[in-house]
């Protein structure tokens, strides 16, 4: 998949939208799940929470380092 390394993060994240991505936060923590939506300066995330359970979780744009397309198996 064409990723330009130097893509400004929300226009790598409309275009990351509804795949999986992990994303790099800059408190040095990290997420992964499927990426729904951009909207308001954040990223909104559907994660995988515990037996057939799934939450939305978003983030705000200046809170993350980066995000990245899972890579093919």
């Amino acid at each position: 998949m064409f990723m330009p390394s130097q893509m400004p993060l929300q226009q790598k994240a409309l275009y990351l939208m509804g795949r999986p991505v992990g994303i790099s936060l800059r408190n040095g923590t990290g997420v992964s799940g499927i990426l729904c939506r951009v909207e308001g300066g954040e990223v909104y995330v559907m994660q995988y929470m515990y037996a057939s359970q799934f939450a939305t979780f978003h983030y705000p744009l200046n809170q993350i380092n980066d995000i990245l397309a899972y890579p093919a198996c």
